[in-house]
C-alpha cells in the first residue's frame, strides 16, 4: 500500500512539474536550444513580407535583432492569410507573429502581444480622379451604393464599421494585392489599409489606373493610430518577457528607431511615445 501510495505521489510531482513548464520558459529554452525560431507572416509590406525568398520588413527585422540577442539566429517563416495568423500561433504552427499586427483588446484575448514596436495610421486608394470624391470613411458611410475592399481580419474592417459603412459595403479579400486588384477589376471602389502598406501594394501594381488619396482623413475611432507588436501563444509568458526585455533594450540604444527607418517609416511613426503600453491597449484605456 505504501509503494502506490509513493507511486501515486511520483507522478503528481512530475505532473505539476510539467505543468510548471507550461508557462512559456520551456519555449524559450527550446528556442535557444534549437537556435530556430518559426515566424508567422501574412506578406504585407513594409511590415513583413517574401522577396526572393527572402522574408524581409519592419517588424521582422525587429524581431531578429530581439531574438538574435537571447541567442537565435535561424529564422523560419511561415506564410499564411492575415486573418489566419492568430489561429495559427494558438496552434502551434510557428513561434510569434510579426506582420505588425495592430494591439487590440479582442485580439489580446486570443494572444499575448510583446511591447509596441510602431505606429501607423490608414490610407485610402481609389479610382484614378477619385470620381466617387471619397476623403474619408464617412465619405464611403454616406454613399451606400461604394464598394471597398478590405483584407480580411484587418483592424481596418471594425474602423469602417464604426465610421457608420455598411458590413455590406465591405468587400472581403484575403490579401493586400487582392484588394488592389478588386479596385482595378471594377469590383470595388476603393480600398484600405494601413498608409504604407497600400502605398507600397501601389507602388508594386505600377498602374495609372489608381491613386492615392492624399487628402483621407484620419477616422476618429478607436484604434487609430494603431500600435503594432509582436504576438505570441498566451502559455509562452517567459517567452513574452524575455522579448519584452530585449526590446527595451533595443528602443533605448536606437536600434528599433534605425530598423524602421530602414523599412520607410518616419521619425514621426517610428516613436512610440513611453506612455503607451500593451497593458493600457489592452485594458482600452489607449
Amino acid at each position: 500500500m505504501k509503494k502506490v501510495w509513493l507511486i501515486s505521489v511520483l507522478f503528481i510531482t512530475i505532473a505539476l512539474l510539467v505543468a510548471c513548464g507550461s508557462d512559456g520558459g520551456d519555449k524559450l529554452a527550446k528556442l535557444q536550444d534549437e537556435g530556430k525560431v518559426t515566424i508567422g507572416f501574412a506578406n504585407e509590406k513594409p511590415y513583413a513580407y517574401e522577396e526572393d525568398g527572402e522574408l524581409k520588413g519592419a517588424a521582422v527585422d525587429i524581431a531578429k535583432a530581439v531574438f538574435a540577442e537571447l541567442g537565435v539566429e535561424e529564422v523560419e517563416s511561415e506564410l499564411l492569410e492575415f486573418g489566419q495568423l492568430i489561429s495559427g500561433i494558438n496552434a502551434g504552427q510557428f513561434d510569434v507573429i510579426t506582420a505588425g499586427m495592430a494591439i487590440q483588446p479582442d485580439r489580446c484575448e486570443n494572444v499575448a502581444f510583446g511591447e509596441p514596436e510602431m505606429m501607423y495610421g490608414e490610407g485610402l486608394i481609389v479610382q484614378q480622379g477619385n470620381p466617387l470624391n471619397l476623403e474619408s470613411y464617412e465619405d464611403i458611410a454616406n454613399n451606400p451604393d461604394t464598394i471597398i475592399a478590405v483584407m480580411q481580419g484587418a483592424t481596418e474592417n471594425e474602423f469602417l464599421i464604426d465610421s457608420g459603412v455598411d458590413p455590406s459595403q465591405i468587400l472581403s479579400v484575403p490579401d493586400i494585392p487582392a484588394s488592389i486588384a478588386a479596385v482595378q477589376s471594377g469590383r470595388a471602389d476603393a480600398t484600405t489599409g494601413t498608409e504604407m502598406t497600400i502605398k507600397d501594394a501601389l507602388a508594386s501594381a505600377n498602374t495609372d489606373e489608381l491613386e492615392f488619396v492624399e487628402t483621407f482623413e484620419q477616422p476618429d475611432v478607436e484604434g487609430v493610430p494603431s500600435y503594432g507588436a509582436a504576438a505570441f501563444n498566451q502559455e509562452d509568458t517567459a517567452l513574452v518577457e524575455a522579448y519584452n526585455e530585449v526590446l527595451a533594450d533595443l528602443k533605448a540604444d536606437g536600434t528599433v528607431a534605425e530598423l524602421l527607418e530602414k523599412n520607410g517609416f518616419s521619425e514621426q511613426m517610428n516613436m512610440v511615445p513611453g506612455d503607451i503600453t500593451t497593458e493600457k491597449i489592452c485594458n482600452g484605456e489607449i
